[in-house]
């Protein structure tokens, strides 16, 4: 893991790596990804297959009630967390999470932590949410306000939606989610 991902770590409440467990033998491989059983919260609803290109940033996005729940199937995800819940134990803290492909690992992230992707190669991740995609429901800063701190491994220009580009600041970001704060301590 490189250093400037490892000096950030700090374990997010509710956030949950998974290792997944590869079976291979003559003809392949065999891997089970998923099970409801994983996620503290609701199953997922909804499966996507995200293909990035190399040097792309996904994020900082953050739901105000859906579960995510990621696996990394081809390629390298930098995976940035941070607890935006103001009841919850490690508030104000971000974690970096490198998942790799060739160590299959599954994340899920609660309601109210935010999160970004960092592709420094091409990679395809599958995607559930526990409730179908709204998107109303989906916030965000940018991905390089000063307050985040992050330490990224990022380069310097990455490929980012004009949606990403154009995120305001996590303090808005953070005024925004004022309203939804009694939710997330009740999960």
């Amino acid at each position: 893991m490189p250093e400037s991902l490892t000096r950030q770590r700090r374990p997010i409440s509710g956030v949950k790596l998974h290792e997944l467990v590869q079976n291979d033998d003559a003809r392949g491989s065999f891997t089970e990804f998923y099970r409801a059983m994983w996620i503290d919260g609701p199953p997922s609803a909804q499966f996507n297959l995200v293909r990035s290109n190399p040097k792309t940033l996904r994020g900082i996005h953050v739901h105000v009630r859906h579960w995510d729940y990621l696996v990394v199937v081809q390629g390298v995800m930098h995976l940035c967390v941070g607890d935006l819940r103001t009841s919850s134990s490690t508030f104000g803290a971000w974690d970096a999470i490198v998942l790799d492909s060739s160590r299959p690992q599954a994340a899920v992230i609660p309601p109210g932590v935010a999160h970004g992707f960092y592709f420094p190669q091409s990679c395809t991740h599958l995607y559930g949410i526990s409730e179908y995609w709204c998107p109303e429901e989906e916030m965000g800063c940018h991905w390089a306000d000063p307050s985040l701190k992050l330490g990224w491994n990022v380069d310097a220009q990455p490929i980012l939606s004009a949606r990403d580009s154009s995120l305001g600041s996590l303090k808005n970001l953070l005024r925004q989610l004022e309203p939804y704060q009694h939710a997330f301590s009740h999960r």
